[in-house]
């Protein structure tokens, strides 16, 4: 055969390779050329919005939170403080660096190592994303950092404001704090617009409204590589501006607050200030209390940690997370039902001989022991005899209708006040204790109720609710804390808050009527007439003891409402008070009413009420703020 460069088979054979060469060429080119045509055409939009999102990167800039004030609107509670947060970028970090930039910057934050190495765990070594390390940096210190920032690669700063706290002391409980998010709580509010690093209300007024509060945050998009370095020269950035959260306006009176706090001075207990008529508060004070400002600083995790460990629980708010028996303030409820039962005439007059037997054991009257001798209803609820309401309540009104009336008042329901971690207090039942103890409601049960003692448990909230419902005729408005919501920057108001019904009795007006007279002996010849008998009001209300089974220990409560008779109801103010046992024993529930209730009458300070009182004694036990 002929194979010489010149032979046909030769020449053909080259041309079928050449052309089976050319067939697969053709085939990768039509390959690639639909593959481009499906990337650019068909899922062109898909590949460009990947592509901007790895060139574009957008940083979020935080909204300031609404200002809080009190009724009066004059002066913040709450306002935001201008602030620093500091970040570390922790791969713009030399290799095997960072734990001693970690301890140079520490050095000068004025916080411990430990703090930021917790926020920078080895696995985040790599990013290029910034870190927040601390918040709440004054700008001395972020001065300081500029003047080294050659000796600090990666670290960084931006403009955060935090939450400025003016008044602090006992409305740390109405007003609450906020903090960073965690993923619990990232978890549940995602879908609510909430984010990885945003700052929301943890406790009070800040966690019950902070959709209110928090505003709109603002963004900026900035041009960065693959692995969010910043790249000059790119896509223009753009910027949002952030938008202010509304302001809110409480119910509180800044003034009233101040005066109940230091009535109450450094006593373990509460007080609740309440306008009947709306549902108003216009103070509300629990003791012990504490500083919000302690999670907003760098230094304090040991001052938080003393909190958390300390047995009298200042982030309990008593007047609405504590329950107590009321003793003998349940009387209240027990007149009520007496006369709405038709139960026992009551000018029918009981024999108090300062004790009675019953059962097994002897039943001795607490508030006097040799007996009050013959009294009827009204002289009882003046005198608080023990023993007409257990004779009344055991053998004429009844468990079941002592319940009813419990019930009507509110006992055993919460509330609903606009804070949160209210709880309902609690009201037994003979099923009750039947099923906790297997045991049968005795007589002995009965009797316990009918003075506000053994399993009955109420807030202090709940007892200025009941003197509501006497004020208002058988009808409770909602508790409230908010009053207005306005808009930030001309501060018209956008939102008001209306009375709200609880609660509407069907009990009879003229009772009631009887009710507030019974009420009101408590103060003209009772057991308060000594402390609460004051000249600028006429009071009306009801003591009480509450026994906790030690001895020389009890609570003192004391609840009431002023003016008794008035041409405007409007003005009528509820005050409810308790001092836990574990004080010393003073009865000093009456004692602190008559300061609240002479110094919102007469518009004096606590210092000028203490003194028209005659009470300048009492001075160096006052509260905390001056």
């Amino acid at each position: 055969m002929d194979f010489s460069p010149q032979s046909p088979q030769l020449q053909e054979d080259a041309e079928k390779r050449i052309k089976i060469l050319q067939v697969i060429f053709i085939f990768i080119f039509a390959a690639y050329s639909i593959r481009l045509f499906a990337m650019q055409i068909l899922s062109g939009e898909l590949y460009r919005s990947r592509a901007q999102d790895i060139a574009r990167r957008t940083t979020v800039i935080p909204a300031q939170r609404g200002e809080i004030y009190d009724r009066n609107f004059d002066q913040p509670l709450v306002l935001n403080a201008d602030s620093f947060a500091v970040n570390i970028t922790p791969a713009e970090v030399p290799q095997g660096k960072i734990l001693e930039l970690i301890e140079k910057l520490a050095e000068i934050l004025g916080i411990s190592p430990q703090q930021i190495e917790g926020k920078i765990p080895p696995q985040y070594y790599y990013l290029f994303q910034p870190l927040e390390v601390a918040s709440n940096v004054a700008y001395s210190k972020i001065a300081v950092i500029a003047e080294n920032v050659d000796t600090l690669p990666g670290v960084s700063w931006q403009s955060k404001p935090i939450r400025n706290y003016v008044e602090a002391g006992s409305l740390s409980h109405i007003i609450g704090y906020v903090g960073d998010i965690t993923k619990d709580e990232l978890t549940m509010l995602y879908n609510s617009g909430y984010n990885q690093g945003d700052v929301i209300g943890k406790a009070g007024i800040e966690r019950q409204y902070d959709g209110i509060l928090r505003g709109k945050d603002g963004l900026e998009t900035r041009t960065v590589d693959v692995r969010g370095r910043r790249i000059s020269g790119g896509l223009e950035n753009v910027r949002e501006a952030p938008t202010m959260g509304k302001n809110i306006v409480l119910s509180i009176d800044r003034s009233i607050q101040i005066l109940a706090e230091k009535a109450l001075g450094e006593r373990m207990g509460s007080v609740v200030v309440m306008r009947p008529g709306t549902g108003e508060i216009l103070a509300m004070v629990s003791y012990p209390w504490y500083d919000p400002t302690v999670f907003t600083r760098n230094d304090s995790a040991a001052e938080y940690q003393a909190l958390i460990n300390d047995p009298n629980k200042p982030f309990l708010n008593r007047a609405i997370q504590s329950s107590y028996p009321p003793a003998s303030t349940f009387k209240i409820v027990m007149t009520t039902g007496i006369l709405g039962e038709n139960a026992f005439p009551p000018d029918q007059l009981v024999d108090c001989s300062g004790e009675i037997s019953y059962g097994d054991r002897m039943w001795r009257c607490h508030i006097r022991k040799p007996g009050h001798g013959y009294l009827n209803l009204q002289e009882a609820m003046a005198q608080s005899c023990d023993i007409y309401f257990w004779v009344v309540g055991r053998d004429y009104l009844g468990i079941e209708r002592i319940l009813e009336y419990a019930k009507e008042f509110g006992f055993g329901e919460a509330t609903g006040i606009d804070l949160p971690g209210e709880i309902s207090g609690f009201i037994p039942t003979p099923q009750w204790k039947d099923r906790r103890f297997h045991e049968r409601w005795l007589g002995g049960d009965t009797m316990n109720m009918s003075i506000g003692q053994g399993y009955t448990l109420i807030t202090p909230l709940q007892m200025a609710n009941m003197v509501a419902m006497v004020v208002n005729d058988g009808i409770i408005y909602q508790p409230h804390i908010l009053k207005e919501v306005r808009d930030p920057l001309s501060g018209a108001v956008e939102t008001t808050v209306a009375p709200k019904v609880l609660h509407k009795s069907d009990v009879d007006q003229e009772i009631f009527e009887t009710v507030r007279r019974n009420m009101r002996s408590v103060i003209s010849e009772g057991t308060a007439r000594f402390p609460l008998n004051i000249r600028t009001v006429e009071i009306a209300g009801k003591t009480g003891t509450g026994e906790v089974g030690l001895p020389d220990q009890w609570h003192s409560w004391f609840t009431a409402y002023a003016p008794y008779r008035t041409d405007n109801p409007e003005e009528r103010i509820v005050v409810s008070v308790i001092v836990e046992a574990v004080n010393k024993w003073e009865w000093w529930a009456p004692y602190a009413s008559a300061i609240i209730f002479h110094g919102i009458f007469s518009g004096q300070t606590y210092e000028e009420s203490v003194s028209a009182l005659g009470l300048q004694y009492l001075m160096p036990i006052q509260g905390r703020r001056e």
